[in-house]
């Protein structure tokens, strides 16, 4: 309950789910409220340092205003943080489709040579599409008070509700993506970022911060078993996925991108730069490879 992480409450207001655990003002259920911008910083304080992110079409619950800022919680992990205000529609659209590949953009216009304005979209960002124009898919698109349409290449997506099978897989679509510390988009990513982007695309839950993910993912097993394809390595303040028994993937602020590493390079490097050794590996029971 002290994690400010995911203690749904400032102090001043305070979900309804805490009612009787915490001290506030004031319960309330919240406000589901969806990200209309590419990428929204998910911040520890109003213009704080940014904890994580989330892309357009995820869901971010409001508890309480602060100016041009909401405090509340991501629907997806409920890590809790303050958006900006301008960030967010009050209403809604389902998500029928979510971006599959590593990056797209959204269109003004249908046709593949129509000139129109663009809008880029990362990975895992969520639409609603609602018809089809020149082979193009036509998506439902919240701008500010209104909302248009715009159009996206329909190659570029997959049904929200089918989901990935292979974390790795989804991992790799990220390398060479930069290494922002907090980021959550295939414009910029860190070790925990690349986690929950592939757990969640295979539907499965997972926390945003590497000292969760360690202790809410998969199960410990022997230190001297090979790893296979989706074994977790945790280090103190990292974590990087296994793509098979000599290479891992991940996040890294080393190579400033995502990138492969020889998982014995890898161990070595990070010992040598003061990080210490590998803390726990752990494996997903589920064949998510």
């Amino acid at each position: 309950m002290s994690d400010r992480r995911v203690l749904k409450s400032n102090g001043r207001v305070a979900h309804e789910s805490l009612r009787g655990q915490v001290e506030a003002d004031q319960f309330v259920d919240g406000t589901p409220c969806q990200v209309i911008i590419p990428v929204a910083d998910l911040c520890r304080d109003p213009r704080g340092a940014r904890d994580r992110q989330l892309v357009r079409g995820e869901v971010f619950v409001t508890l309480d205003r602060e100016g041009d800022w909401f405090f509340g919680f991501a629907e997806r992990d409920g890590y809790v943080g303050w958006i900006a205000v301008n960030s967010l529609s009050a209403r809604v659209s389902q998500t029928t489709h979510v971006v599959s590949v590593p990056r797209s953009y959204a269109k003004s216009t249908p046709g593949l040579k129509a000139m129109g304005s663009t809008i880029p979209l990362s990975f895992g960002t969520g639409l609603n599409v609602v018809g089809e124009a020149e082979g193009w898919a036509a998506v439902e698109w919240a701008n500010g008070l209104y909302r248009e349409t715009m159009f996206v290449p329909p190659q570029h997506l997959s049904l929200a509700s089918v989901a990935e099978v292979d974390l790795v897989g989804v991992a790799e679509r990220f390398l060479g993506t930069p290494y922002l510390w907090g980021g959550n988009s295939s414009f910029g990513i860190d070790c925990s970022g690349l986690v929950q982007a592939a757990y969640l695309a295979c539907g499965v839950p997972c926390p945003g911060d590497s000292d969760q993910q360690g202790a809410q993912l998969g199960e410990p097993f022997a230190q001297d078993d090979p790893a296979e394809r989706g074994d977790l390595y945790f280090w103190k303040g990292h974590v990087a996925l296994a793509v098979d028994a000599e290479t891992l993937i991940h996040a890294s602020a080393h190579h400033m991108a995502v990138a492969y590493e020889p998982i014995k390079e890898a161990i070595a490097r990070i010992e040598q730069q003061g990080d210490g050794p590998v803390t726990s590996r752990r494996r997903h029971q589920s064949a998510l490879h």
